[in-house]
């Protein structure tokens, strides 16, 4: 199949507008284009669902198998004529400094992706070709197939900038984008804004339509779509899972301040029996009726925490859910949600639903970042204890004040080598900072919706 990874030299240097910009060229040429991100971004994927029209996956080696992996890459670009693959931070960027472990350049390596490489030619000249020749040497075994140059001032800086690699590197160059204020999309402290705040309907299509124009007017399209993934994409059958043999519905947490969640978690939550029912916490009165459980997944609960707390009537609705015993899990913004309170930066405070005896305050800094390594100590509700679960953390606040409760995680801070208990437990509700990747143990979709059934059916459930 056509597909290749864009990669950059650097975080920030545009790989998210050039992979729109091409999957945006590519639709309006007539192609279905299956879109992913390496790494355990959640804001690029939406973005991603936005302009192609498919939803957007991760891949990633550190979190999931090199199998799992590839499953879902065969899977989800099932109908799919070409796909695209955003790395993430630099090309050689992972876990570590002395490996490529978590990389770009290992997704590229495992699934027999080509490489494209966008590089800022903002403020440079001959200069660049000495950083294209750095990473064509830099890892032998990755040879790049072509470079993009992104926020280049005119075409007469292009010419110059691609004669200076031309005349030192091997690999091709394949257009350049211009700076462009109106793809921009906007940024704050956890990244890029989420795609639930951006455009809809016509400007939408203006937006597509410009990105659309910029790749068709300066990138070499052919060229791209002659790179082929080298991985045989004919899917595998997916395992059997164990289903129920009652529908259990989970009431999924989704509006603009809620969104941080795996697509792959929810297909494997529906895989095990669960109907996913959506509902808003800024916006809806009250859950959804019948729901066995509740996922209050992550994203920017201190964005709208004025809406989230004037919504008096959700959050009641919340607390009978968990009086009632139901299963409840929450991650990093969830969490925020099931606090006692919200305090800002300039000491605004706002209530929260007040199930957990936190109290959480922005920080002006990351707290805890990078790949974690769980290992569950008690039974809970995500499976059993001994059990070895992966993800990541990445947050700007802070658990402020003295607490009792029980906790069900060890979690090990892959950067700094940190150790900690976590996974904060009060009867059937879970809640934890980390977010979770379920193909990292495929037991853990099960696990949930086991425990939602048995809450039914121990009557626990008022139906």
């Amino acid at each position: 199949m056509k597909g290749f990874l864009v990669a950059g030299t650097a975080s920030g240097v545009g790989k998210t507008t050039v992979t729109l910009a091409i999957i945006a060229a590519l639709r309006r040429r007539g192609y279905k284009v299956q879109p992913f991100k390496g790494g355990p971004d959640f804001l690029d994927t939406g973005h991603h669902a936005r302009i192609s029209g498919r939803t957007g996956r991760n891949l990633d080696t550190w979190m999931l198998s090199a199998e799992a992996n590839r499953d879902v890459l065969r899977h989800a670009s099932r109908g799919a004529d070409a796909f695209l693959v955003e790395g993430m931070m630099g090309l050689f960027d992972g876990k570590d400094g002395s490996t490529e472990m978590g990389s770009s350049a290992e997704i590229a390596k495992l699934l027999k992706l080509p490489v494209v490489l966008v590089l800022d030619a903002g403020k440079t000249a001959r200069s660049i070709a000495a950083v294209v020749l750095g990473f064509e040497l830099f890892d032998p075994e990755l040879p790049l197939a072509g470079v993009i140059l992104n926020r280049v001032a005119s075409d007469r800086h292009f010419r110059m900038l691609e004669a200076a690699i031309e005349s030192a590197c091997e690999t091709p160059v394949l257009g350049w984008l211009p700076r462009e204020p109106a793809v921009a999309i906007p940024e704050r402290h956890l990244g890029l804004q989420t795609a639930e705040e951006g455009e809809t309907g016509g400007a939408l299509e203006n937006l597509i339509d410009t990105l659309a124009d910029l790749a068709n007017k300066h990138l070499d399209i052919p060229n791209l779509m002659d790179l082929e993934c080298g991985l045989d994409l004919k899917p595998k059958a997916l395992p059997a899972l164990r289903q129920t043999r009652e529908q259990i519905r989970i009431g999924i947490a989704r509006d603009q301040a809620f969104s941080f969640y795996y697509e792959d978690n929810l297909d494997l939550l529906q895989q095990h029996g669960a109907t996913l029912v959506p509902f808003s916490p800024m916006h809806d009165r009250c859950l959804p009726p019948d729901l066995d459980a509740l996922y209050l997944v992550g994203g920017y609960p201190e964005l709208y925490a004025a809406q989230i707390s004037d919504n008096s009537a959700m959050l009641s609705t919340i607390r009978g859910f968990v009086a009632s015993a139901r299963p409840v899990y929450a991650e990093c913004g969830g969490m925020i949600f099931l606090s006692q309170q919200l305090m800002m930066r300039d000491g605004t405070t706002y209530p929260m639903a007040g199930v957990l005896p936190f109290e959480i305050e922005m920080t002006g800094r990351l707290v805890d970042f990078g790949y974690v390594n769980v290992d569950l100590t008690n039974d809970c509700l995500l499976g059993k204890a001994g059990t070895v679960l992966r993800g990541h953390s990445f947050h700007y606040s802070r658990i402020s004040n003295e607490f009792q409760v029980a906790t069900n995680y060890h979690v090990h801070y892959s950067l700094s080598g940190r150790k900690e208990s976590e996974g904060y437990q009060l009867g059937n509700m879970l809640a934890s900072y980390v977010h979770l990747h379920f193909r990292s143990e495929q037991s853990i979709a099960r696990s949930f919706v086991e425990v939602a059934l048995a809450s039914r059916t121990a009557n626990v459930v008022p139906r």
